[in-house]
This record gives C-alpha cells, sequence and structure tokens, in this order.
C-alpha cells in the first residue's frame, strides 16, 4: 500500500511539473528539435522554386479527385459523434451532428492542444440543441481516448511488416520506441474500456462499455485514419507517380506519431519533417516532397477548415434567428421593394452573424494570398494572354498594388476582428480593388473570385462593424510592425527563389524577367512595407479612442457642481475635482459615471452618481458606450449596497478590503479603550501645539507653506492619483484644510478634507502631510482634533479612509486570488504596510466597511490588478491657477 501511494505521490509530481506552461512548450520544441537534427540534411536541399513548379504542373483531374476524397476523409470522423450519439443516447438530428462533428474536427486539426479545442467546441455545439453540459462533459471524456486507438492498429501493422517503413525506422532509432508505445496503446485502450472504474465514471453506472461499442470505436478510429492516409497516398501519387501504397500509409502512421507527441497543433513540425525524411529514403527529391506536404496541408486541413468556419456561422445565425424573432415578437415592418432587396442579406443569419474572428482571419489570409500570387509566377499562358491585352506598364502597375493591398489587408484584419466600422470601410474597398489587381497582373481569377467571397461575407455582416475605436498600445502596434517587415521579407525570399527559369518561353521574356527579378521583388516589399507602415501609422495618430477618455475640463467641473446640488455624492465624490477623470452623463444627463482608462479598460470610481433606480440603465448605456471602443467596464471601490445590480450585469467581485467609519456620535475619549488618545490630547495640548480648520479661499502664503511641509513628506516620491488626492493648489481650494501648529505658529502637519456631498452627513480625510521629525504622535492628536471638530459642525459620520485588503481572504472558500491576498496582508507588512495600517486606524474605533473590485468575468483578475497599478501610479499634473 506504500508503495502505490508513493507511486502516487510521484504520478502527482509529475502533473504537476506538466501543468507548467514552460514544460508543455518545452516538449513539442524538443521533439521538433530532435526531428529536424535527424533531418537538416534533407531540409537544406529544398528549394521552394521547384515546389511551386510541382504544384504549378499537376493536372486538374487529379486536383478534383484530391479534393473530392479529402472532404470524404474529413467527413468520416463524424462516425466519432455518431458513436457518442448512440452510446448516451443524444437527442440531436443526423445533419446537426455532422455539421458539429465537421466543426469541430477541422478546428481541432488545425489548432489541436491535445483535443481540447474539438472538445471544447462539441460540448458548446451540442448545449445548442439542448444537450447539458454533464452530458457532454461525459460524452467528450469517453471520446477522448478514442481517436488514437486507429494510429495504434496502423502501429502494430508496422510491426507485423505490413505496412514497410524498414529504412525510415533503421536509420532513425528513435522512431521505433514511438511506434511501439503507439502499440502498447491498443491493449492499455481495450483494458480500460472494459474496467469497472471506467464504467462507474463515464457509463453513467450502466455497466462496462460493450465489446460492441469497443469494437465500434475501434473501426471508427482506423477508418478515420486509414482515410487521411489514403488521401495522402493520393496526392503522393499525383506528384510522385511511382509509390508503393502500404509503404506510403506506414510512413505516414510514423509521421502521424511523431506528430501527436510533439502536441503541436495539427502535428505541424514534427509530422512534416518526418515525411520528408521518409520520401527521401524513397529516393524522391526533397522538393518535390515538399510539393506532397503542402497539397496536404491544404486539402485535408485548410479547405475543410474554411467549411468549418462556414458551418460554424450557420450555428451563430440560428441562434440570432431566434434571439430576434424573440425581441420582434412576430410584428413585421411592410417594406417596398428595393428595401427588400437592401435589406436582404440581413435576413441570412448565417452570414451575417459569421463570426468576427473568422472574418478577420479570412481577411488576414486575403492579404496572405495576394502576396502569395505576386511571389509566384502565374501560368505561362495566362501571362501571355494577358500581355496580349494588357500592356507591360499596366501589369508591373497592378502587381505593385496587390502586394501594398496585401499588405494593407494583414495590418486591417485585426481592425476587422475588433469590429471597428472604419477598417470596414477600408478592407472592403481594398478587397475589390485587390480583386481587380490581382486579375490583372497575370489572370489569376481564383484568387480575385476569393477576394470577392470576402468581401461580400463583410458586406453581410456590416452591421456587426459599429465600433468607432479601439484601445491598442504601442506594444501592440510595434508588433504589427514587425509582422509586417517579417511578412515582407517572406514575400522577397520567396518570390527571388521561385522566378528563375520560369519565363524564358515568351517572346518578351527579358522584360518579364526583369518585373520579376530579386531587385524587383525586393523594390516591390520595401513600397509595400512602407505602405503598410504608413497605414499603421495613420491609425495611431488619427485613432479616434482619444477622446474616450478625455480630463474633465472647467465646464465639466462646473456641471458636476450644478448635478452635486441637486443630488447626493459619495465618499469618493470629492476626487472627481482633481480633474484627472472623465465624467459619462448617463439617462440624459441624471445618472454621472466618473471614470479614467487603463489600458483597455474603463474604471469607474466607485459607484454611479444620481436615483438608484435609474443606475442599471445607465451602467447599461455606459456599457453600450464602452463597447464602441472595444473596452470593459470596472468598478473600483464598488460598495456593498450596488453590488445586486453589478450582478445582475455579469460582473465578479474581488474584495479590496475596508473602509474605517467612524460614527462620531458614538465617538468619546472616555473609558479604558481611548487611554492613549486621551494621553496624546493632553500631551500637545499642555506643549502648546495649535489646531485650526481654515476654508477657501485659501492666501499664498499658506500654500506655500503647506507646499513646503507636503514636499518635505513625500522626499521626491511620486504623487498618486485616481482614488487619491494630491497636492494640486487648484484642488486643495475646494474643501477646508486641518491645520497643527507647533507653539511658535509654524505649520507642523496639515489634511485636507474630503465632503460627502450629501447634506452634511459625512466628511472623508483626504491628504495627509506632516514635516520630518514631529513628535510622536503627532497624526493621533490632527485625528483626534478632527474628529471633534467634525462632531461639533453636526457631521454623523467620519471617513478615515481604506485599509487595503483588510478582511480579505480569510474564509477556506474563499477565491485563490482572496487567498494569496491575504498572505500579502499578513505578510507584507515590511513593504506595504497593510496590517499596521488596519491596526492603526482600529485605534478610533471605526465601523468597517467592505469596498469591492467589479469586472466583468472574461477579464483577466491579474491583467486587471496589474492595470490598476498603472492607474493609481500614473503621474499627476498640477493645474495653473
Amino acid at each position: 500500500m506504500k508503495e502505490k501511494l508513493e507511486r502516487y505521490k510521484i504520478f502527482r509530481i509529475l502533473a504537476s511539473i506538466y501543468r507548467i506552461k514552460a514544460v508543455r512548450i518545452l516538449i513539442p520544441i524538443a521533439v521538433i528539435g530532435l526531428v529536424y537534427w535527424e533531418g537538416k540534411r534533407e531540409l537544406r536541399q529544398i528549394s521552394i522554386g521547384r515546389t511551386f513548379r510541382e504544384l504549378r504542373h499537376l493536372p486538374v483531374e487529379a486536383i478534383v479527385e484530391i479534393f473530392a476524397f479529402s472532404l470524404f476523409s474529413v467527413a468520416v470522423m463524424c462516425l466519432y459523434d455518431l458513436l457518442i450519439r448512440r452510446h448516451f443516447r443524444l437527442k440531436v438530428g443526423f445533419w446537426s451532428m455532422f455539421r458539429y462533428s465537421w466543426i469541430a474536427n477541422t478546428f481541432n486539426n488545425i489548432i489541436g492542444f491535445a483535443g481540447l479545442t474539438g472538445a471544447g467546441l462539441r460540448t458548446l455545439l451540442y448545449r445548442n440543441s439542448g444537450i447539458s453540459a454533464s452530458l457532454m462533459a461525459s460524452a467528450v471524456v469517453f471520446l477522448s481516448p478514442v481517436f488514437a486507438t486507429g494510429l495504434s492498429i496502423l502501429s502494430w501493422g508496422i510491426i507485423a511488416g505490413w505496412l514497410p517503413v524498414g529504412e525510415l525506422m533503421q536509420e532513425h532509432r528513435w522512431l521505433v520506441f514511438a511506434v511501439w508505445g503507439m502499440a502498447l496503446y491498443l491493449p492499455f485502450f481495450v483494458l480500460m474500456q472494459r474496467s469497472s472504474l471506467f464504467a462507474k465514471w463515464f457509463n453513467r453506472g450502466e455497466g462496462r462499455t460493450p465489446w460492441t461499442t469497443v469494437g465500434v470505436s475501434l473501426s471508427a478510429s482506423l477508418l478515420e485514419w486509414l482515410c487521411a492516409g489514403v488521401t495522402f497516398w493520393l496526392i503522393a501519387h499525383s506528384v510522385l507517380h511511382d509509390v508503393s501504397f502500404t509503404g506510403i500509409i506506414g510512413m505516414y502512421t510514423v509521421a502521424a506519431i511523431a506528430g501527436i507527441l510533439s502536441m503541436a497543433p495539427g502535428g505541424i513540425g514534427a509530422f512534416d519533417l518526418t515525411i520528408l525524411l521518409g520520401l527521401e529514403r524513397m529516393g524522391f527529391p526533397s522538393d518535390r516532397s515538399m510539393a506532397v506536404l503542402v497539397l496536404f496541408r491544404l486539402f485535408y486541413y485548410l479547405i475543410p477548415w474554411l467549411i468549418g468556419l462556414i458551418l460554424s456561422a450557420f450555428e451563430l445565425g440560428n441562434t440570432a434567428k431566434r434571439a430576434v424573432d424573440n425581441l420582434d415578437g412576430g410584428s413585421e415592418v411592410p417594406l417596398n421593394v428595393w428595401q427588400r432587396l437592401w435589406r436582404w442579406p440581413g435576413q441570412f443569419r448565417f452570414l451575417s452573424d459569421l463570426g468576427v474572428w473568422a472574418l478577420g482571419k479570412l481577411v488576414l489570409i486575403s492579404g496572405l494570398v495576394l502576396l502569395i500570387s505576386a511571389a509566384t509566377p502565374g501560368l505561362l499562358y495566362r501571362i501571355k494572354m494577358m500581355e496580349e491585352i494588357l500592356s507591360m506598364p499596366i501589369m508591373r502597375i497592378s502587381h505593385l498594388l496587390s502586394v501594398m493591398i496585401g499588405f494593407m489587408l494583414i495590418v486591417l484584419s485585426r481592425g476587422i476582428s475588433l469590429r471597428i466600422h472604419r477598417a470596414y470601410v477600408m478592407t472592403g474597398i481594398l478587397l475589390l480593388a485587390g480583386a481587380i489587381f490581382t486579375f490583372a497582373k497575370a489572370f489569376d481569377f481564383e484568387e480575385a473570385i476569393f477576394l470577392l467571397i470576402v468581401g461580400l461575407a463583410l458586406w453581410m455582416s456590416r452591421s456587426r462593424f459599429y465600433r468607432k475605436g479601439a484601445a491598442l498600445e504601442i506594444r501592440s502596434y510595434l508588433a504589427w510592425y514587425g509582422l509586417s517587415a517579417v511578412i515582407a521579407f517572406l514575400y522577397f525570399w520567396i518570390g527571388s527563389h521561385v522566378h528563375h527559369g520560369w519565363f524564358k518561353h515568351l517572346p518578351t521574356a527579358d522584360h518579364i524577367h526583369g518585373m520579376f527579378g530579386w531587385r524587383r521583388y525586393a523594390i516591390t516589399a520595401l513600397i509595400g512595407l512602407a505602405g503598410a507602415w504608413l497605414l499603421l501609422t495613420m491609425m495611431i495618430l488619427l485613432r479616434p479612442n482619444r477622446k474616450v477618455a478625455a480630463a474633465a475640463g472647467p465646464e465639466d467641473l462646473g456641471e458636476l457642481r450644478v448635478f452635486l446640488n441637486s443630488n447626493k455624492g459619495n465618499l469618493l465624490t470629492h476626487m472627481l475635482f482633481t480633474g484627472d477623470k472623465s465624467f459619462f452623463w448617463a439617462q440624459e444627463g441624471r445618472v454621472l459615471i466618473p471614470y479614467a482608462r487603463a489600458r483597455d479598460k474603463l474604471v469607474v470610481l466607485g459607484d454611479p452618481l444620481g436615483a438608484l433606480e435609474l443606475v442599471p440603465d445607465a451602467i447599461a448605456e455606459f456599457q453600450q458606450y464602452a463597447d464602441q471602443y472595444a473596452m470593459a467596464v470596472v468598478f473600483y471601490q464598488a460598495t456593498p449596497e450596488f453590488l445586486p445590480i453589478y450582478h445582475e450585469y455579469g460582473y465578479r467581485f474581488f474584495k479590496l478590503g475596508e473602509e474605517a467609519l467612524v460614527h462620531l456620535d458614538q465617538f468619546t475619549l472616555s473609558g479604558k479603550k481611548a487611554a492613549d488618545l486621551r494621553s496624546v490630547r493632553n500631551r500637545f495640548e499642555r506643549d502648546g501645539y495649535l489646531f485650526e480648520v481654515v476654508s477657501p479661499p485659501f492666501g499664498d502664503e499658506l500654500l506655500k507653506e503647506l507646499r513646503i511641509v507636503s514636499d518635505d513628506w513625500i522626499r521626491g516620491r511620486r504623487e498618486k492619483g485616481f482614488s487619491l488626492g494630491w497636492f494640486d493648489p487648484e484642488y486643495l481650494k475646494q474643501a477646508p484644510i486641518a491645520l497643527l501648529k507647533n507653539p511658535a505658529g509654524a505649520v507642523l502637519a496639515f489634511a485636507t478634507l474630503a465632503p460627502g456631498y450629501d447634506e452634511g452627513r459625512t466628511m472623508s480625510i483626504d491628504l495627509m502631510r506632516h514635516r520630518n521629525g514631529t513628535p510622536n504622535g503627532t497624526m493621533d492628536y490632527l485625528f483626534i482634533k478632527l474628529l471633534e471638530w467634525c462632531k461639533e459642525q453636526g457631521y454623523g459620520i467620519f471617513n478615515l479612509g481604506n485599509a487595503p485588503l483588510s478582511s480579505v481572504g480569510k474564509s477556506k472558500s474563499a477565491l485563490r486570488e482572496e487567498k494569496l491576498a491575504s498572505l500579502v496582508f499578513q505578510y507584507g507588512g515590511h513593504w506595504y504596510g497593510f496590517k499596521g495600517l488596519r491596526r492603526y486606524k482600529d485605534k478610533f474605533m471605526p465601523e468597517w466597511e467592505p469596498r469591492f473590485l467589479a469586472y466583468p468575468a472574461w477579464v483577466s483578475l491579474p491583467v486587471l490588478t496589474v492595470d490598476l497599478v498603472r492607474l493609481v501610479s500614473r503621474k499627476v499634473k498640477e493645474r495653473s491657477s
């Protein structure tokens, strides 16, 4: 028993190590590196020019045959969904099941991640048909180990000698262990399926998996891998001609095992390099082998995935159409013929609701298609035909413009994904122009049709592009600058390697050779890159989201004063007079939402101001405003009263700390608890210290003296802002200031006050500054006198300020982040003094009221925390009088 436990501990340690992201990244890198080391000689022999030539010479009949069978091979994978539909009695129609299968499998082929992509998509898609998430979780777990069984059966075929790959495995001995490991998976799978533990966990207590189900599972997986192998054989046969069927299937099996071990999406890297090694051992040149790989990736992966994108649009469309029908209530507005014609695309919701992510990727692919088309010479008969129709200068200009448009489409694809209206308009124009110029340069009608189809999909989805802008940091723009430079280099490299020897059959060969020489490609790449960089620079300088965070000016502050005459404020309202916040007036000016921008977030300070019944609609209005600029709305220092409202809008909460509120009618210095405070007050009064509260306007001499005290207290540190006040003369003039003077009349310490704008009920403390070398208990005495003065003035509550992370994460059921914050509060005193601050304010016997951070569920809390720290620590500016 002890040995079993030890093994279990080791297993847990290994699992924990694997969960580390760096380790998960290193494993595929190590496998790809190993394969590259084994096949570096073959890689050096690849000629990109000869590879494209092989692709261009493939017969049309062979392309049609490969295309049809590759679609059939992908369709075979629906047997997996047929299996779980039968085993778990899922009430889903066959056509719906087929669509779900195609979408999940094609996305999983492209993105991969050990089947997690397909599992997540299956759960999401079947949920649209009313299948519960818990039932789909069982189905997905049941299905996950089935996928590799067909590959395991084929591995036994290699071991038995039916699928010969001897030369490949003899030269690269490490592949023997990979094949044997995959082969041993088959008996492990069968034993697992027939075990009582598997039956208890995944068969819903209905007994062991029947032998028929096990047999169907193995057959489905075997058929999938066989069809994929036959697809690869068809491509290899069309390009290489004299190839052995069993040899190709065996080599494909070994390559697929290497791809699975690499855990890279689609096995990219390890699979491809293993194929190159195998074909080289069969005596085929590396450039022709690369052509086989390119065609296989295109027909088995990319084209089915594009079809999957369209099928997923059907699912989005059906959901959206039901939602619209529910909203419309079946009412129809009479339309004339032209109105019906114009609104026709919007009625096809499966196109209008094509995900903006997919549209962005289609635009990106369109840009790449233009560049690849320009970098690779067209077919000779087409160039001859275009040469007769158009003059050479027009073909050159079309070639150059298509390259520039390709670069610009790549840049604009990000704006399409962010639903920016200006990006949509510019992209539509460029797609149309790109179709014209790519047709004019070499009669490339295939590329032109593809661009027009993407443009049509954009037009049909035009209602989704409503945003005025998006928040992008300079780092994002720098990344796009770098990406466009890399693409320009790849364009130059591909173009300069494939042009040689292609145009010698034309009468004007010298002219065309000059047009497509390496110097021409270099010049074209530089011009296209310059155009893309110019577009990026214009997007930076002219991005409209700057005004979304414009600080409040004198007119805005005047409106704030008028608003507060008829509406109550809160404990943070006085901070709005610092001038670093923006104001959003909702509900026709009856609700005020003060905020500041932190990267792609609009951070609201406190709760909205206005009548409580108007706040929910005001939040929805502000969220819609933020969404126009692709930003999230976050509420900082939210109070418990407003949490139910935030919860209704899908917000999560993180406790920031607690606010120390002293009820002045209960505050007294009598009794045993206040003995220390009485002692401090008596000592300072006996020594002749003076307390005074002065009201604005203040004289220049007083402000200069306060500046000296403030600078002495700051000692070169940067002032913080947003939720805190800072020494700004214009801000200090808004409220009274409490002064503590020494017997000689010099200001020793001061504290600015912040009214609650709630009809004289609440007063808060704001800035607290003192000179260096002040007597012990100086701030205690200042607080005591402030509390007594506020009590005399008729205030009910005095706010001593926040104790960050106070009482956070104490419960065993608290969030992981809150438990971490609790550790910072307990043991971070050396750096932050959180615990000491709580203990200090406790001397004045306050009532502690919690404060929260309300944030959308999709926002990362660690990233949000960093953004908030940067916001509060942002450099503040003093306003001129």
